[in-house]
């Protein structure tokens, strides 16, 4: 079966395709074909290279500080879902996706990857703790639950991938700045009066220091690819995915 679901994909943007182009030309393969391509391809010196030792995960959960306490929890949010991880870690066994990091990671990217939308704004108990925070604060989260102390760790990273189009339009506006997440996430520890205070002083804010916040165009993050073969097809996928996918432009 396999080889069938191989054979309809192929058809997706052609005259007898079965699927919506997009269900194959979006940003989720789109990063996978690239994280595959530099996992194969370690010595390579790029934005997005692995460490030695490192995996890469598309579609991860990633656990949040504000994870539910009670049954009913008004202002709790869920697991966050990331389009790519870097780094070493491990998938819990129950095979949802949870990502755990391992004593001593060297490598921990996250990376939120755009084509034909922005940065969500916020969930349902928290609108205003937009994306780029919620993934920020789970990565600090997270590297507490693993005893890792920020400065240790070689790569440490949060990563915004967009059209350059987009970026240039402005439609992630000040999002993706440490300015933008540190206050974001001061706003949501609020909410809970002193409950997280000390958290956000010992473990996010080191955390937030340590960390490199950047938007990557895909161009660059193709451009900065050796040219071979394979990388060309790369390449070429993604001019169909600019064809498939309506950019968003910031409004105004």
């Amino acid at each position: 079966m396999i080889d069938q679901v191989s054979n309809i994909l192929q058809r997706c943007g052609s005259d007898d395709s079965v699927l919506p182009p997009t269900e194959l030309y979006n940003e989720g393969w789109m990063l996978c074909l690239v994280l595959d391509w530099l996992d194969r391809n370690r010595n390579v010196d790029h934005p997005l290279s692995f460490e030695t030792g490192a995996r890469w995960f598309s579609q991860g959960l990633l656990p949040s500080r504000f994870l539910p306490t009670a049954r009913v929890d008004s202002k709790a949010e869920a697991y966050t879902h990331a389009d790519g991880v870097i780094g070493h870690f491990d998938i819990n066994p129950d095979k949802r996706g949870d990502i755990t990091l391992q004593s001593g990671a060297r490598q921990f990217v996250v990376i939120e990857a755009k084509l034909g939308s922005g940065l969500s704004a916020g969930t349902r108990n928290a609108p205003t703790f937009d994306q780029a925070a919620r993934n920020v604060a789970c990565m600090a989260h997270m590297l507490a639950n693993a005893s890792i102390i920020p400065a240790s760790v070689v790569r440490l990273a949060f990563f915004v991938i967009a059209p350059d189009e987009q970026i240039r339009s402005g439609v992630f506006a000040d999002l993706v700045t440490k300015e933008n997440i540190k206050k974001k996430v001061n706003a949501r520890v609020d909410e809970y009066q002193v409950e997280h205070d000390t958290w956000f002083e010992e473990t996010f804010l080191p955390t937030l220091e340590k960390m490199e916040v950047s938007i990557l165009a895909w161009e660059r993050v193709l451009a900065d690819l050796p040219s071979t073969p394979e990388s060309q097809l790369i390449r070429t996928f993604y001019d169909k995915c600019i064809v498939y996918n309506r950019l968003i432009a910031k409004k105004g």
